[in-house]
């Protein structure tokens, strides 16, 4: 089972890796079927090796690696439909849509379309976002959410930390009253740490003070 669990993440962050990887002078990204075989070819490797560390069979040992390269390869698969799907649906929101380091599926939402300077009550304007993301998440319920909340520089840790967790909170919270499975949403407040602008600007400030949405594959 350790085997299992950890090729299926071993898999996808391997294809949610080549996601941004251009080839070329054109740019052109890697094909579907090569960023399959990449993380099908490490989700093997890696259900293979745990296996094999367990001082299992060679037949255990194969059969993990077959398992591992089955889920890697569809948990990655399942990252790309989400983020293309969101991508349609943020379009002119506002939203950032990318891809983070450890391969789930980033949504950016920068302060001046979620709260107002100091509150954590969702802008009634954002609702229809935030229905959309809701909408994806709940075509399957596949999907763990982390809900990130952060703030400027403004202030101390005992301000900012329970602020940005508030904000966090009320975003996970909305998006549970719109069908998304609550054992499956995490909310979280970070203050001000990672900033994405300078805090030396009011530009920068309102975009540092912003609530964040990473998706995961969990089947």
């Amino acid at each position: 089972m350790r085997a299992l669990v950890v090729s299926t993440v071993v898999g996808a962050l391997a294809l949610s890796g080549c996601q941004s990887m251009n080839t070329g002078a054109t740019g052109s990204g890697i094909s579907q079927y090569d960023k399959t075989a990449i993380g099908t070819l490490i989700g093997a490797a890696a259900g293979y090796g745990l296996s094999r560390g367990n001082a299992n069979t060679s037949a255990q040992n194969n059969r993990a690696a077959a398992i591992g390269a089955i889920l890697g390869g569809a948990g990655g698969l399942y990252l790309d439909k989400k983020e293309q799907r969101l991508r349609e649906q943020m379009a002119g929101t506002g939203v950032e849509v990318n891809r983070n380091s450890d391969g789930s599926v980033g949504l950016v939402m920068p302060g001046n379309i979620t709260f107002d300077t100091n509150q954590s009550t969702i802008k009634p304007n954002f609702y229809t976002t935030l229905n959309k993301v809701a909408q994806t998440l709940t075509e399957d319920n596949k999907s763990a959410i982390l809900v990130t909340g952060y703030t400027d520089n403004t202030g101390n840790d005992s301000i900012n930390i329970p602020l940005s967790q508030a904000r966090a909170q009320a975003v996970a919270s909305y998006l549970a009253g719109q069908g998304v499975s609550r054992s499956k949403i995490n909310a979280q407040g970070n203050g001000s740490a990672n900033p994405i602008a300078s805090n030396a600007t009011p530009a920068g400030r309102e975009q540092n003070r912003r609530v964040e949405i990473s998706i995961y594959a969990t089947q």
